[in-house]
């Protein structure tokens, strides 16, 4: 029997029960009921029982540090020497010769499980997905666990088919998403074909579309192409689904914490990068156009810095300039792990219309509110009533803590999303109350976007120590941050 390095909860303890010997499996687990964990227990059991030497791991690069840093180091037992290499873009030397010694069964430390950690965007690149290619064809006996398999729905695109093939050369298959369709039953085609080629019972799409799509013909001058207009005997699509696959939602959770604490992280784009170590070193920083934004204080510093990461900065004169980053685009992959409504706290008015306009533009207007200081008056409990209505379209409640984060409820969300934090504790935990509260029935999880190594550390550091501090004064736990 396989003893774990950390205690299952019960609906994990079930899930890896019925999964850990199968060859390919999907881990349909809403977001926060630790799907990582389980695929991290069924690699350590396959390793002790001799099936697997090797493990690579795929993530999309706001988690996959988190694979490196965190969950494996927390999950995998002690008793299990590791040695493992986390992909790096730029091949020096060192990485090249990091990842041989990996890679080549020659080369390896004997008695330890080898792990190579990328990130799913490495296999739009030749480099990384021949990198894995050979790293898999030295290793059949390896497990190969796809994060977030939603990155892989288009069957089109040059990384899923690179994906796939690395799917059918490993002995043990896995995928994690919360949500396996996102838009369409079509997105489960590829994922599944990850995993196995007749997982579905199709070796080709279309055979698959024909099955379950309805398609029309249309034309359109001198084109024609054909339409998905609807969908049929998806009935039969999940109990072909069902067996090889478990989902798990929190509210099917009992045993799940009240509260679940996830961090993701954003890299800094390169525009980022060097407006922050302006604005870090020099106290000023050079937009487009020669427009300079300065500091006149230290708080206004750390303000600029922040308004750097969140992806755009004020100048001196003149409106508020956007910076290319990567921020947003990660918020809507997390957004696309979303089941059911969420709640999403930004403290930038900036960064409140950008949001509302990209989910708009994602999910359709009526699925999207801001309520915010701008937001009239007469507008706002209209907008709480829509939001707590489970029957309203209105599935995205996007907020400025100072304005929403106070004296409302809106529990029919257990997903709250910080797009950013401020340093004021009694803001953040009052808006984390605003669903986590009476009348809410599920664990709420709460998601802060992080870019390492700036002043989001710092904040969310502070706000841990002053929750410390409170609960030596008042006699109460500590809060468990994740950080």
């Amino acid at each position: 029997m396989y003893t774990f390095a950390t205690d299952p909860y019960e609906h994990q303890q079930q899930v890896f029960d019925q999964s850990w010997q199968r060859p390919y499996f999907g881990l349909f687990m809403e977001m926060g009921t630790g799907k990582s964990k389980v695929a991290i227990d069924t690699m350590g059991a396959l390793y002790e029982a001799r099936e697997i030497n090797t493990a690579l791991v795929i993530a999309p690069k706001g988690v996959f540090d988190n694979w490196v840093k965190k969950e494996i180091p927390a999950h995998l037992p002690e008793r299990i020497k590791t040695k493992m290499v986390k992909w790096q873009p730029n091949f020096t030397k060192k990485f090249r010769e990091e990842i041989q010694a990996l890679a080549d069964p020659d080369k390896r430390e004997p008695g330890h499980l080898h792990i190579l950690v990328m990130n799913t965007e490495a296999f739009s690149t030749n480099k990384g997905a021949s990198a894995a290619q050979r790293f898999i064809s030295l290793n059949p006996q390896c497990i190969t666990i796809l994060d977030e398999s939603t990155t892989i729905k288009n069957k089109s695109a040059q990384r899923t088919k690179n994906l796939i093939k690395v799917g059918q050369a490993s002995k043990y298959r896995r995928i994690l998403t919360g949500s396996p369709i996102t838009k369409s039953p079509m997105d489960l085609f590829s994922q599944c074909a990850f995993l196995d080629t007749d997982a579905l019972g199709f070796n080709s799409f279309y055979g698959f579309q024909g099955r379950y799509a309805v398609v029309q013909r249309r034309n359109m001058g001198a084109h024609s192409f054909n339409q998905i207009v609807g969908y049929r005997r998806l009935d039969e699509l999940g109990e072909r689904l069902d067996r090889f696959s478990s989902r798990v939602l929190k509210e099917d959770c009992l045993d799940l914490p009240e509260k679940v604490y996830l961090r993701r992280e954003v890299s800094l784009s390169k525009e980022q990068v060097v407006l922050y170590h302006q604005m870090q070193e020099l106290a000023l920083a050079q937009l487009e156009q020669g427009k300079l934004a300065t500091t006149a204080s230290v708080l206004t510093q750390i303000m600029r810095l922040q308004q750097i990461c969140c992806g755009h900065l004020q100048p001196d004169d003149g409106p508020i300039q956007p910076i290319k980053n990567n921020r947003l685009p990660e918020l809507l992959d997390v957004v696309e792990e979303v089941q059911g409504k969420a709640i999403i706290w930004a403290t930038w008015t900036h960064d409140i219309h950008a949001i509302e306009q990209a989910l708009a533009k994602q999910y359709g207007p009526g699925a999207v509110a801001s309520y915010f200081g701008e937001t009239p008056q007469e507008d706002r409990q209209d907008i709480i009533e829509r939001f707590q209505d489970p029957e309203s379209e209105l599935r995205f409640f996007v907020g400025q803590p100072r304005t929403g984060g106070y004296g409302i409820t809106l529990t029919e969300a257990n997903t709250v999303i910080y797009f950013s934090n401020s340093y004021d504790l009694e803001i953040r935990l009052q808006s984390e109350d605003r669903a986590h509260r009476i009348g809410q029935k599920d664990t709420v999880t709460y998601v802060d976007l992080v870019s390492p190594g700036t002043i989001d550390e710092k904040i969310l550091s502070a706000l841990r120590d002053k929750i410390n501090i409170a609960g030596d004064v008042l006699g109460e736990s500590a809060k468990d941050w994740l950080l």
